[in-house]
């Protein structure tokens, strides 16, 4: 987050505005990472993972640029604030962030809205399917209902498996660390069976 607060001073005199989002199983959860990064642009808290379902969000780190008409000016794309997981994540921050600048200075983009359409996903009939199971789960969780929650966990992430707002998303609430062995055993897995784990756009 300190990047995108870096990034929001130095632009937020072109009207560029930062809006961050934290996925998680309650605000208690994100709120001490939201009050070190101190950010003073709006940083929310997001239990339901509501953002997940209405932009078809697969994984975190995700961004997407909105336009001043409230249209999606690029889709979700994968983007880090700084370069501290640069040796784990293989992904340059700077050259996210050069095209944002040009974005927000010139108006310039790789594509035009056509192509950004193009570049949307729609979520599949089976994702439709693993978001209802993982809302059903997180209520059952809500009403102390943890092994019949853990099932419809579970059961999402094997509707959807390359959703790892789902797969990862739902370990705090399995009492998992989603920074622990489980998930590194998961990711290693996914790597193995040669998978992408981040998805970056084809343009960038």
């Amino acid at each position: 987050m300190p990047g995108w607060q870096a990034l929001y001073e130095e632009l937020k005199d072109d009207g560029f505005m930062v809006i961050t989002v934290a996925l998680d199983k309650s605000p208690e959860e994100a709120k001490p990472w939201i009050d070190l990064a101190n950010p003073q642009h709006p940083s929310l808290i997001d239990t339901t993972h509501l953002l997940a379902d209405l932009y078809n969000m697969v994984n975190v780190p995700t961004i997407l640029w909105i336009d001043e008409q409230g249209m999606i000016a690029r889709p979700n794309d994968v983007a880090f604030g700084d370069n501290t997981w640069i040796e784990y994540t293989g992904l340059d921050a700077e050259t996210h962030k050069t095209t944002l600048r040009t974005w927000v200075k010139t108006g310039e983009i790789a594509f035009d809205q056509n192509r950004a359409r193009e570049l949307q996903t729609l979520p599949s009939k089976a994702r439709q399917e693993a978001r209802a199971e993982f809302a059903l789960a997180q209520w059952l969780w809500a009403q102390s209902r943890f092994d019949a929650a853990n099932k419809h966990f579970v059961h999402a992430g094997e509707l959807a498996p390359d959703d790892f707002t789902i797969r990862r998303g739902s370990m705090p609430m399995r009492d998992i660390d989603p920074m622990g062995e489980k998930f590194f055993e998961m990711r290693g897995e996914w790597d193995q069976a040669g998978h992408d784990y981040y998805l970056p756009l084809p343009d960038a």
